[in-house]
Parts: C-alpha cells; sequence; structure tokens
C-alpha cells in the first residue's frame, strides 16, 4: 500500500477546516488581546442571543435572575444548529449591537462537532470582531472550543458560565456595599472624635478662657496713646 495522504477518519476533515480557518483568523489579528473590549462591571441592559425554548436559553436566564436580577434583559432568538444558522446568528448579533447593549451574551448547550459547526463560520468570527459591545461567548462544553469563542472578547465554559462572567453576584454586591457603608461610618466617627479632641483643645486655652486678653494690651497701648495726645492738646 503507498499512502500519499492521510487524516483523521470521521470529522477528521472538519478538524483540518477548523485549524486552518483558526490559523488563517489569527494571522489576521482577529484573535489579538489588544482587540478585546473590557467588559461593564454592573450592566444594566443584557441581550441574550440563543435558541428559543432551549437548555441553554433557561440555564442562562436562571443564572441572571439569580445572580443579577435587576438588569433588563432583552432576547435575540435564533437557531444555533444546521447549515442555515450562521446567517441568522449574525443578523441578531448585530441587531443587538445596534441597539446598544451594556453586554451580548451568546450561548448554545452542549454537542458534537458538527451540532457546534456554525459556531466555527469566518463571516460569524468576522462579525464578532467587528461588533461595538462586548460579547461573552458560553457554547457547548468546557472542551468545546470554536471560532467564536476565539474572536469574542470572553469566552465561558457554559451557558452558566458566560453569564457568571458577565454579571456579580448579587450577594456580593450587597456584602461590598455593607463594607462600604460600615468604612463610611466609620470614617465620619473618626473625623467627629478628632473634631471633638480639637474643640475640647480650644476651648480650655487660656485665650477664650479669658477673651479681653485679647484686646488688654491693645488697650493699655490706646490708653498711653490717648493721654499722650491730651497732654500735647494742653
Amino acid at each position: 500500500i503507498i499512502a500519499q495522504s492521510m487524516q483523521p477518519s470521521g470529522t477528521g476533515g472538519l478538524y483540518l477546516q477548523l485549524e486552518a480557518l483558526k490559523k488563517k483568523l489569527l494571522e489576521e489579528g482577529l484573535f489579538q488581546e489588544e482587540h478585546k473590549k473590557a467588559l461593564p462591571a454592573y450592566p444594566m441592559e443584557i441581550a441574550l442571543v440563543t435558541g428559543n425554548q432551549t437548555a441553554a436559553r433557561e440555564d442562562a436566564l436562571i443564572t441572571l435572575h439569580n445572580r443579577w436580577p435587576i438588569a433588563k434583559i432583552f432576547e435575540y432568538p435564533c437557531p444555533v444548529q444546521g447549515s442555515e444558522a450562521a446567517p441568522k446568528i449574525i443578523a441578531a448579533l448585530k441587531k443587538a449591537d445596534d441597539d446598544k447593549h451594556d453586554v451580548i451574551l451568546l450561548v448554545r448547550g452542549g454537542g458534537s462537532l458538527e451540532d457546534l459547526w456554525c459556531f466555527n463560520d469566518e463571516a460569524l468570527a468576522r462579525t464578532i470582531y467587528q461588533l461595538h459591545t462586548p460579547i461573552v461567548t458560553g457554547i457547548g462544553h468546557e472542551i468545546d472550543f470554536t471560532i467564536a469563542d476565539y474572536a469574542a472578547d470572553v469566552r465561558a465554559n457554559t451557558p452558566t458560565g458566560a453569564v457568571e462572567t458577565a454579571v456579580p453576584d448579587q450577594a456580593d454586591v450587597r456584602n461590598l456595599f455593607d463594607q462600604m457603608k460600615s468604612r463610611m461610618e466609620q470614617a465620619v466617627q473618626n473625623s467627629l472624635h478628632q473634631k471633638q479632641i480639637l474643640l475640647k483643645h480650644l476651648k480650655e486655652r487660656p485665650v477664650l478662657n479669658r477673651p479681653e486678653r485679647l484686646y488688654s494690651e491693645q488697650s493699655t497701648t490706646l490708653n498711653y496713646l490717648e493721654e499722650r495726645l491730651m497732654h500735647y492738646a494742653e
């Protein structure tokens, strides 16, 4: 048997396509860290781009409600599997970006390489790169990496992880507020205490106990000058 080329069986062809596209976009700079946008600390408007009536959507919504219920959620449903999915995901992302939310979540549950293949679309990667809104991806499971993940500002390992990355935990924020309140109250108490000490010190100064000392010397000088003036007037 003389073999002129070899490739893994099954999904080997897809892996080769994936690696070739990843190399191409990497060389173009689409994955460089300096192009990544920072996530807002306290996002109040969140765009959720995912399949309608899916487990990933439910997980994301439940986690958002538990962690950061004060945020407004704007859903942009789209298919997340199949040959027609990529263009519709692109359209949903562009609409979410035009609506100027604080952050975009692009999520999908686990699946095979074929199931997640729409997230390895070149046009989708370029769209993600060009978004003005920070985007977090949570596609598949921890071991799954797609081109969309590389192009995103932040990649999380699951849909739930994407939410946990994008929003703070309300319990942590409450604790932070309590700590800040405590520090402010302590600072005010310390300032009042220092002012009380200063006031006590000033109150005990002789000049405040006998304020006539402030002008007694000047009064003596004035009397002396008055006597001299009367003497010359005579």
